[in-house]
């Protein structure tokens, strides 16, 4: 029954997740415009490739909290237990890696310079979210665990640490 809750409320959060990045790539094509670039049409299959992509990856992610981590992926619902399998094991950050290929997916679909901008603060956004926030929480939450794994696998680029 518990993990079941667990994938009830992932799914909930990752909808809400998903609405909230439509709703901020729906928002950043109001700049196309006054950028003044131009995205090449040709782009738009790659964008799709790239968004499923990134999709793929962020449902793993998510399936990988609630299965094994018995959480979801939102910040005041997180994971009960240390996750390390999965995307998790070749990178550090999927989930983001994930969002941010969902919205630069869509911003090669669209031809919209407005959303593949945002996409870029996102990723900025992300670092510094990760690097002092994320990160010194899981170490003090999991520990010798979080910090062995940190050496292991590199924060946004598969390899190891």
């Amino acid at each position: 029954m518990q993990r079941l809750f667990a994938a009830v409320r992932s799914s909930v959060y990752g909808s809400a997740f998903v609405v909230l990045w439509f709703w901020f790539a729906r928002w950043a094509t109001r700049f196309d415009g006054v950028l003044g670039l131009r995205i090449p049409l040709w782009l738009e299959l790659v964008g799709v490739v790239v968004a499923i992509g990134g999709a793929v990856l962020a449902v793993a992610c998510v399936v990988a909290f609630f299965t094994v981590g018995r959480g979801t992926p939102a910040p005041f619902d997180p994971p009960r237990e240390f996750v390390a399998v999965g995307p998790y094991r070749y990178v550090r950050n999927p989930m983001y890696l994930g969002g941010f290929s969902v919205l630069l997916g869509a911003g090669l679909y669209l031809s919209s310079p407005g959303v593949l901008c945002v996409a870029l603060v996102f990723l900025v956004f992300f670092h510094l979210f990760v690097r002092f926030y994320e990160e010194p929480t899981l170490e003090a939450r999991f520990g010798e665990s979080y910090r062995l794994y940190r050496e292991r696998v590199r924060r946004w680029w598969p390899g190891s640490g």
